[in-house]
């Protein structure tokens, strides 16, 4: 999971936006300031071209080895882009029947209820603790919808006050979203079954600033007076 936010990012351009919930696969590379060979390798398979390239490789490196087929391969352009589908629709991605099979109803009911409440849990957490009082926070957790790779899970808080925009997190609001969404129960990868089932793979859940008790915004300034203690 990539928390994003001007912290974690050293591409701060690509946060700017003028509506919400702003996207991020397909539309930005993002580099991270922090992460490991993983993440790295894990951002770096998004990037279409590259795959493209990859999938491509046995045409390029033929010719070099068998110089009398370089013209036949040349000529075979057809045969390159059925190759490129076929990696793309059916290796890295699941068949309509197969995402239907990635998790039943009840399965799928039960994990969006889940992210639901935790998601809300954090966004009072966050709002409490900067001292947010209107408008509306929005949790947004969009993920690739590549299937035969490692899930990679983008998440980022949005707001439309005073103008859409991606909040900025402190390192305790991001240890509080990497502590409070996934656990055992309820795994990147469960919920990544659950969209591709949906074939949705954005979710945006809301919570009003206005919303969040006054006992939860007096327990976060209790903390961070402890902290600062």
């Amino acid at each position: 999971m990539l928390i994003i936010t001007d912290a974690t990012i050293v591409n701060r351009g690509v946060l700017e936006t003028r509506s919400l919930p702003k996207r991020f696969f397909g539309r930005a590379m993002l580099i991270p300031r922090r992460g490991g060979v993983g993440l790295w390798l894990r951002l770096i398979a998004e990037i279409q071209f590259l795959r493209y390239m990859l999938a491509l490789a046995p045409f390029m490196l033929v010719p070099l080895m068998r110089r009398d087929m370089a013209l036949t391969i040349s000529q075979a352009p057809l045969i390159m882009l059925i190759v490129i589908a076929l990696v793309e629709l059916r290796l890295l991605r699941l068949t309509k029947a197969a995402r239907a099979r990635q998790a039943t109803p009840d399965q799928a009911a039960r994990r969006l209820d889940t992210l639901v409440f935790r998601a809300r849990a954090c966004l009072r957490g966050i709002a409490a603790r900067q001292g947010i009082m209107e408008g509306e926070l929005r949790l947004v957790i969009e993920q690739s919808e590549l299937a035969r790779l490692p899930p990679l899970t983008f998440v980022s808080v949005q707001t439309d006050r005073p103008e859409p925009r991606l909040l900025s997190l402190s390192g305790e609001d991001r240890a509080l979203l990497q502590a409070g969404l996934f656990d055992r129960d309820l795994t990147e990868r469960d919920l990544l079954a659950v969209n591709h089932r949906d074939s949705l793979y954005l979710r945006d859940i809301g919570q009003e600033a206005r919303a969040v008790s006054a006992h939860a915004r007096l327990a976060a300034a209790l903390a961070a007076k402890a902290v600062g203690a």
